[in-house]
């Protein structure tokens, strides 16, 4: 869809996913403003960053003046994610109430809860049992009754784990990756003999912008581009063949600090470690058909994160 002229989207949050939304509407034309708490990070080409406080109603009519879409992919650290989320919330809703722009969700997996391998759609059922997974929940019903009532015009994409350029704090991140490439020990969550949904922070950023740009699927949750389940020692032994040596990889069969992720991480992320003990099998065919988008094939993802890493890895040695 091309570009409305005078239209500005304005992007909430600039970590990986925020920061690639970001970049996908600039490709597609449109004017972009990136808003985060301190305006700092890469700069952007097309892309205007400003600082912003979205933890208010009056913050958050400040970071999105103007604007005619608003993408919320603003997230906290997981031990605070249960205080702080719904506030968040509560701002966005109120200011885009007020200005009538249309909102959309980068959302989770969580709602849903243990599977046991069932495959989700869209249409599967909200289980949550964790703390985190009830409050997502809750999360989506208020955004799905808000525009049911007419009050603001939003739609929700979901996404499984992240994997793909700038993701650092993911299971498939900060902890293969780096290892992957220097022959370190490479982490492995719980039974990588399971099937497990990565969804490439590319195909996150063009399927919420499509989104963005198609009022017709506001009103429901979607999927957002995901290849086909792999299990994550196929993918480790992929991640091999490219790099030209067998993964080192250390099991966690529990969660404790390793890497990146230090004890409070872990000691939040315990309650979600059912991800790895069961498949995780995320299925996209609705979006997917309903506006032509095809998820980016795992060997694809894999080498372009790789490219990533090693620029990565060598700005950090430079310091």
């Amino acid at each position: 869809m091309a570009a409305v002229q005078g239209s500005l989207h304005t992007v909430l949050g600039a970590g990986p996913a925020g920061t690639s939304v970001a970049l996908e509407l600039a490709h597609r034309g449109h004017a972009v403003r990136l808003v985060d708490r301190a305006a700092s990070g890469e700069p952007l080409d097309g892309i205007e960053r400003v600082a912003g406080d979205v933890g208010t109603v009056e913050g958050a009519l400040a970071a999105i003046e103007g604007a005619d879409v608003v993408y919320h992919c603003v997230n906290v650290a997981y031990h605070l994610q249960v205080d702080v989320m719904p506030g968040i919330q509560e701002a966005v809703l109120g200011a885009v109430a007020r200005t009538g722009a249309r909102l959309v969700v980068l959302d989770t997996l969580y709602p849903y809860g243990e599977t046991h391998g069932e495959v989700m759609t869209e249409d599967t059922p909200w289980r949550a049992a964790t703390a985190k997974g009830r409050m997502r929940a809750q999360l989506d019903e208020n955004y799905l009754a808000a525009h049911k009532e007419g009050r603001v015009k939003v739609v929700l994409g979901r996404s499984a784990d992240f994997v793909g350029p700038r993701v650092l704090n993911s299971t498939l991140g900060g902890a293969v990756f780096p290892a992957a490439l220097t022959g370190g020990e490479v982490l492995a969550l719980g039974n990588i003999d399971l099937e497990h949904s990565y969804t490439n922070i590319l195909d996150v950023a063009r399927g919420l912008a499509t989104l963005g740009e198609t009022p017709s699927g506001d009103g429901r949750v979607w999927h957002l581009p995901t290849a086909p389940a792999r299990t994550t020692r196929e993918i480790f032994t992929m991640l091999g063949d490219l790099v030209g040596r067998p993964l080192r990889t250390v099991t966690m069969n529990e969660p404790h600090a390793f890497g990146p992720f230090d004890e409070t991480f872990m000691n939040s992320y315990a309650e979600l470690f059912y991800q790895h003990t069961e498949p995780q099998i995320m299925d996209s065919t609705a979006m997917q058909q309903e506006f032509g988008l095809q998820p980016t094939p795992v060997e694809t993802t894999l080498k372009e994160t790789l490219e990533w890493y090693r620029g990565f890895l060598a700005s950090q040695a430079k310091g």
